[in-house]
């Protein structure tokens, strides 16, 4: 069985959206690059058709993999997330032990992940120590250099 991939509706809308580009656009684009390639010329020594014939394969790899992942997805209710105990779907607001910091974090799955706008993924090493943890917990997270401690100051939607 193939894993469960979390997403909010946006996330999920904007996975389509992209799906229907390549699908549609991108495709027809490679498409017109190879048959331009092809006129050219000696085909073994062509590097543009070589190279819109890699485009091509990316193309279609990154739409199996949207496929596949749209295939899985289960959309996250905003009604459903809980503030008890953080989950996916839950902003974090934490304090760094170690350096006297505060900071918020919105847990989501892998393929919305983006720690530079404060969403980290629920596979990624805090996102992972988070979940199941309360308001007041510490949590330790196993990290190249060592283990990092925070205290969960709270949980939000």
């Amino acid at each position: 069985m193939a894993k469960q991939i979390y997403v909010s509706k946006e996330g999920y809308a904007k996975l389509q959206s992209e799906l229907e580009h390549l699908k549609t656009v991108k495709r027809n684009e490679v498409a017109q690059a190879i048959a331009k390639a092809r006129t050219y010329g000696d085909l073994s020594e062509n590097s543009e058709y070589d190279e819109a014939k890699n485009e091509q394969g990316e193309v279609e790899t990154r739409i199996a993999n949207l496929e596949t992942t749209l295939e899985h997805a289960i959309i996250l209710d905003d009604s459903e997330v809980r503030t008890d105990r953080v989950g996916i779907g839950s902003l974090v607001k934490i304090y760094d032990i170690e350096h006297n910091k505060e900071a918020e974090y919105r847990i989501v799955g892998s393929t919305e992940a983006d720690p530079f706008t404060g969403k980290i993924s629920d596979d990624s090493p805090l996102g992972k120590a988070l979940i199941g943890f309360r308001k007041g917990d510490t949590v330790n997270v196993e990290a190249p250099k060592g283990v990092l401690r925070y205290t969960i100051i709270s949980i939000s939607k």
